[in-house]
Formats: structure tokens, C-alpha cells, sequence
């Protein structure tokens, strides 16, 4: 199984996705610059966060957004068992279904750390394994907004995947950094997918 970090289409489509969440502040935001361009982006939760925060994952859904699977306490899956693994992946599967009636079908592991073992797993479970392009813009570790944006629209080109951090800490650099790149891209053309979108355009 491989990461997919983007595909090769010739359509002006980029996938935005948001790990970490939901957030009480941040979540929100992401939601109001998506609302104001039309578009959909694909929200890697973890389950400790869902659980605080069941009425924002189910406004995310019933706004179009996608939610991934991020594992529910957000662990090294390299450094645990098979057993725990799998409890981690599963226990974010339950709550996703029991608060938006259906299961995720795209996984990012937390801090991209994986193992063959993990993959098993994710291949077993019917899960797309899902990376980015714009690992350069490091927007988790707060470079200033500039830095985020220029990096992100540097990776960008179509069937482009983008990550980003609406969870887990002080995110408005991200927040600001994202609001300029969907208004430069949506003026620039490009429509603004979710990742399992993006997979079905890829295989039309």
C-alpha cells in the first residue's frame, strides 16, 4: 500500500485536508472560508477530539465536508502493537459512523508514521492511506503565515492534496494562511474537492 500525496489528473481540482480536529474555534473558520467558495474539504479527526466536540463533527458533515479516520488518541502506530492498532483505527470508525451514519473510508496515521503491519491493517480495512504534497509549509509548527501560504502554492497543481492543522493547538496562522490560498486558487479556477472525490475523478 502506498500514500497517496496527490494524482495525476487534468482537471483543476486540489483536495484541502485538516487533521486534528474538531476544534471549537478553528473548526469553524475552516467551514466559513469553504462555505464562501462552495467547495468541500476532508477533515481527519481524532476520536479523543470527537468526543468532546459530537454536535461541530456533525456540522462538518452536514456541510459536505468528508471525515477521515486519525486514529482515536493519536499514537506513534509504528511503536504499538497490532492489537492496539487496530483498537485505534476502529474505535475512530465507531464514532464516526455513530455520529454521521457512516464510516470513514480515508486514513492519515499520526506524524505520517506507519509500518508495513499498519499497512496490512488499512488494506484489510478498505482504507485509502492518504499524504500531502506541502509538507515544506509546516503550518503545525506555527512558521508565520506567510510561509504557510507560499509553500502550500508552491505544491499546488492539479489533483493536488494539501495538509493542514485545525486542531491541537493555537491555529489561527493556519486559519489566515488557508483563507488567502482558497481565494487565490478559486480565482485562479480550481475547485476544491474532498479526498475521496478526488479518487473517484481519478478513476473515471
Amino acid at each position: 500500500m502506498e500514500m497517496i500525496q496527490g494524482l495525476s489528473i487534468s482537471k483543476k481540482v486540489v483536495a484541502f485536508t485538516f487533521d486534528d480536529g474538531p476544534h471549537p474555534l478553528y473548526t469553524p473558520q475552516v467551514l466559513e472560508i469553504f462555505k464562501d467558495v462552495g467547495g468541500r474539504a476532508t477533515f481527519f479527526m481524532v476520536g479523543e477530539e470527537m468526543e468532546k466536540y459530537p454536535k461541530l463533527v456533525k456540522r462538518v458533515a452536514s456541510e459536505g465536508h468528508e471525515i477521515g479516520n486519525h486514529t482515536y488518541s493519536h499514537p506513534y502506530l509504528s511503536k504499538i502493537s497490532d492489537e492496539e492498532c487496530l483498537g485505534e483505527i476502529d474505535r475512530n470508525e465507531v464514532l464516526v459512523e455513530e455520529l454521521i451514519g457512516q464510516k470513514p473510508v480515508v486514513f492519515r496515521p499520526p506524524y505520517f508514521d506507519y509500518n508495513d503491519q499498519v499497512c496490512r491493517i488499512l488494506d484489510k480495512k478498505g482504507y485509502s492511506m492518504i499524504g500531502a504534497l506541502n509538507f515544506e509549509a509546516r503550518d503545525w509548527e506555527q512558521p508565520g503565515v506567510e510561509h504557510i501560504f507560499r509553500a502550500s502554492l508552491e505544491s499546488v497543481k492539479e489533483g493536488s492534496i494539501l495538509i493542514f492543522h485545525d486542531g491541537y493547538g493555537d491555529r489561527s496562522q493556519t486559519v489566515k494562511a488557508v483563507r488567502m490560498l482558497v481565494q487565490k486558487l478559486n480565482n485562479q479556477g480550481y475547485q476544491f474537492v474532498s479526498v475521496s472525490e478526488l479518487l473517484r475523478v481519478f478513476n473515471e
